[in-house]
Protein backbone atom coordinates (compact mmCIF):
# COMPACT_ATOMS: atom_id res chain seq x y z
CA UNK A 1 0.00 0.00 0.00
CA UNK A 2 1.33 3.20 -1.05
CA UNK A 3 0.66 6.53 1.11
CA UNK A 4 2.53 9.10 -0.26
CA UNK A 5 3.98 8.84 -3.61
CA UNK A 6 7.53 9.61 -3.73
CA UNK A 7 8.78 12.53 -6.16
CA UNK A 8 11.78 10.50 -6.90
CA UNK A 9 12.40 7.58 -9.36
CA UNK A 10 13.90 4.54 -9.01
CA UNK A 11 16.92 4.05 -8.56
CA UNK A 12 17.13 7.81 -6.49
CA UNK A 13 14.05 6.25 -4.22
CA UNK A 14 16.04 3.14 -3.37
CA UNK A 15 19.80 5.15 -2.81
CA UNK A 16 17.39 7.90 -0.34
CA UNK A 17 15.55 5.43 1.31
CA UNK A 18 19.11 3.58 2.40
CA UNK A 19 20.84 6.68 3.03
CA UNK A 20 17.87 7.92 5.10
CA UNK A 21 17.01 4.66 7.13
CA UNK A 22 20.43 3.89 7.89
CA UNK A 23 21.07 7.58 9.10
CA UNK A 24 18.34 6.68 11.49
CA UNK A 25 19.29 4.10 13.06
CA UNK A 26 22.68 5.26 13.31
CA UNK A 27 21.08 8.50 15.33
CA UNK A 28 18.62 6.42 17.54
CA UNK A 29 21.47 4.28 18.25
CA UNK A 30 23.42 6.81 19.61
CA UNK A 31 20.98 8.06 21.04
CA UNK A 32 20.02 5.06 23.03
CA UNK A 33 24.61 5.26 23.71
CA UNK A 34 24.08 8.42 25.17
CA UNK A 35 21.68 7.74 27.12
CA UNK A 36 23.33 4.72 28.41
CA UNK A 37 26.76 6.55 29.20
CA UNK A 38 25.01 9.00 30.90
CA UNK A 39 23.37 7.32 33.36
CA UNK A 40 26.40 5.62 34.47
CA UNK A 41 29.31 7.36 34.14
CA UNK A 42 31.50 7.58 37.42
CA UNK A 43 34.58 10.03 37.84
CA UNK A 44 36.19 13.57 38.56
CA UNK A 45 34.62 15.05 35.46
CA UNK A 46 31.16 13.12 35.81
CA UNK A 47 28.88 16.47 35.99
CA UNK A 48 30.32 17.99 32.73
CA UNK A 49 30.16 14.92 31.04
CA UNK A 50 27.13 13.99 31.76
CA UNK A 51 25.83 17.09 30.82
CA UNK A 52 27.24 17.31 27.65
CA UNK A 53 26.02 13.52 26.92
CA UNK A 54 22.29 15.00 26.92
CA UNK A 55 23.16 17.35 24.71
CA UNK A 56 24.36 14.59 21.87
CA UNK A 57 21.31 12.73 23.10
CA UNK A 58 18.98 15.87 22.25
CA UNK A 59 20.80 16.42 18.68
CA UNK A 60 20.53 12.77 17.65
CA UNK A 61 16.85 12.46 18.37
CA UNK A 62 16.21 15.95 16.87
CA UNK A 63 17.56 14.79 13.57
CA UNK A 64 16.21 11.70 14.13
CA UNK A 65 13.01 12.72 13.20
CA UNK A 66 13.86 15.06 10.86
CA UNK A 67 15.15 12.31 8.92
CA UNK A 68 12.21 10.21 9.50
CA UNK A 69 9.68 12.46 8.46
CA UNK A 70 11.99 13.38 5.55
CA UNK A 71 11.68 9.74 4.69
CA UNK A 72 8.01 9.72 5.22
CA UNK A 73 7.88 13.47 2.99
CA UNK A 74 9.32 10.93 -0.13
CA UNK A 75 7.02 8.20 0.55
CA UNK A 76 9.37 5.95 2.01
CA UNK A 77 8.20 4.34 5.19
CA UNK A 78 10.96 5.00 8.27
CA UNK A 79 11.45 1.71 10.54
CA UNK A 80 12.39 3.08 14.03
CA UNK A 81 11.24 0.04 15.79
CA UNK A 82 13.55 -1.18 18.95
CA UNK A 83 14.17 -4.44 16.75
CA UNK A 84 14.90 -2.75 13.90
CA UNK A 85 17.28 -0.80 15.44
CA UNK A 86 18.63 -3.39 17.46
CA UNK A 87 19.55 -5.48 14.27
CA UNK A 88 21.06 -2.89 12.20
CA UNK A 89 23.11 -0.52 15.27
CA UNK A 90 27.07 -1.19 14.66
CA UNK A 91 28.39 1.89 15.67
CA UNK A 92 31.01 1.26 19.17
CA UNK A 93 28.92 0.91 22.23
CA UNK A 94 29.80 1.36 25.76
CA UNK A 95 30.24 -1.63 28.21
CA UNK A 96 27.16 -2.39 30.26
CA UNK A 97 27.88 -1.41 33.91
CA UNK A 98 29.66 1.84 35.56
CA UNK A 99 31.78 3.71 32.89
CA UNK A 100 34.96 5.81 33.65
CA UNK A 101 34.88 9.33 32.63
CA UNK A 102 37.41 8.55 29.92
CA UNK A 103 36.06 5.87 28.64
CA UNK A 104 33.03 7.46 28.19
CA UNK A 105 34.85 9.79 26.35
CA UNK A 106 36.30 7.41 24.07
CA UNK A 107 33.51 5.75 23.09
CA UNK A 108 31.35 8.22 22.23
CA UNK A 109 34.42 10.06 20.13
CA UNK A 110 34.65 6.78 18.63
CA UNK A 111 30.56 5.87 18.04
CA UNK A 112 30.33 9.57 16.36
CA UNK A 113 33.20 8.89 14.37
CA UNK A 114 32.32 6.21 12.79
CA UNK A 115 28.80 7.84 12.47
CA UNK A 116 30.40 10.63 10.44
CA UNK A 117 32.44 8.48 8.13
CA UNK A 118 28.89 6.34 7.34
CA UNK A 119 27.18 10.21 6.76
CA UNK A 120 29.64 11.24 4.60
CA UNK A 121 29.34 8.31 2.48
CA UNK A 122 25.49 8.69 2.41
CA UNK A 123 26.20 12.59 1.61
CA UNK A 124 28.03 11.11 -1.72
CA UNK A 125 25.34 8.60 -2.50
CA UNK A 126 22.57 11.04 -2.48
CA UNK A 127 24.65 13.83 -4.50
CA UNK A 128 22.70 13.02 -7.68
CA UNK A 129 19.19 11.17 -6.04
CA UNK A 130 18.48 13.72 -3.93
CA UNK A 131 20.09 16.80 -3.49
CA UNK A 132 17.77 17.82 -0.74
CA UNK A 133 18.32 14.46 1.34
CA UNK A 134 21.85 15.44 0.51
CA UNK A 135 21.93 18.52 2.45
CA UNK A 136 19.93 17.29 5.13
CA UNK A 137 23.04 15.05 5.74
CA UNK A 138 25.58 17.39 5.50
CA UNK A 139 24.04 19.32 8.17
CA UNK A 140 23.64 16.35 10.02
CA UNK A 141 27.58 15.45 9.68
CA UNK A 142 28.32 19.28 10.57
CA UNK A 143 26.53 18.97 13.99
CA UNK A 144 28.55 15.36 14.43
CA UNK A 145 31.45 16.75 13.95
CA UNK A 146 31.27 19.86 16.43
CA UNK A 147 30.32 16.93 18.75
CA UNK A 148 32.96 15.01 18.25
CA UNK A 149 35.67 17.51 18.58
CA UNK A 150 33.86 18.41 21.56
CA UNK A 151 34.18 14.75 23.12
CA UNK A 152 38.32 14.25 21.48
CA UNK A 153 39.22 17.59 23.15
CA UNK A 154 37.63 16.10 26.95
CA UNK A 155 40.60 13.46 26.65
CA UNK A 156 43.67 15.78 25.62
CA UNK A 157 46.73 15.25 26.00
CA UNK A 158 45.92 11.56 25.23
CA UNK A 159 48.16 9.44 27.96
CA UNK A 160 49.53 6.39 26.17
Amino acid sequence: MTVVKSPLPEPARQVTFDALQNTLVDLLGLSLIGKQAHWNIVGPRFRSIHLQLDEVVATARGFADTVAERAAALGLPPDGRPETIASAFSLPSPKDGWLRDEDVVTVIAEALGAAIARLRERVTATDEADPVTQDLLIAITAELEKQRWMFEAENWPQEK
